[in-house]
């Protein structure tokens, strides 16, 4: 039998719904763990690996546990803020996906838009009108989008993703 685990690392509750939602797709036996220095990748066969995008990429934790992969079937999936269909929210999973080491096999990637960290929308206030992030209507606009989601149709995707993945090793 495959033993199959779900990392992730989530900051605003985003990718820990999307990580459970996969978690829940899965076979009984499937194990949900957040990621943590002590989390042990060793022993499974397949890992769905969540993160949050931080800089164009995966964050710190997760960058740190997907560089420390080796030999292991690999599932991505990601939180954002930018919709899934624009450059930049597909340049952040091909940056997480550089991360991992050619032993491993890279079997697909999901991207959910999330909710914006109230932190990072406060600093995007003082930034000058010139500043990529700075907070015009239009950015306005696509955060309160943003804040909708992860939503029950995101959710069922990432089940969705989750059993296309398995179809790709039976």
């Amino acid at each position: 039998m495959m033993k199959i685990l779900v990392m992730y690392s989530s900051l605003t509750g985003n990718t820990a719904k999307v990580a459970a939602a996969i978690h829940t797709a899965l076979p009984s036996g499937s194990v949900l763990a957040k990621i943590t220095p002590q989390l042990d990748m060793r022993n499974y066969d397949l890992i769905f690996a969540g993160f949050w995008v931080d800089k164009g990429t995966a964050d710190q934790a997760a960058k740190t546990a997907l560089l420390g992969l080796q030999n292991k079937k690999v599932a991505l999936f990601a939180t954002l803020g930018a919709a899934p269909n624009t450059i930049h929210a597909q340049n952040c999973l091909q940056e997480a996906a550089a991360l991992l080491h050619e032993s491993n096999t890279l079997l697909g990637s999901y991207y959910c838009q999330g909710k914006i960290d109230p932190q990072l929308l406060e600093r995007f206030k003082s930034l000058t009108a010139d500043h990529p992030h700075a907070l015009t209507p239009e950015a306005t606009a696509r955060h309160q989008a943003a804040a909708t989601h992860p939503d029950a149709a995101d959710l069922q995707a990432a089940g969705i993703f989750a059993k296309n993945i398995l179809a790709k090793l039976l």
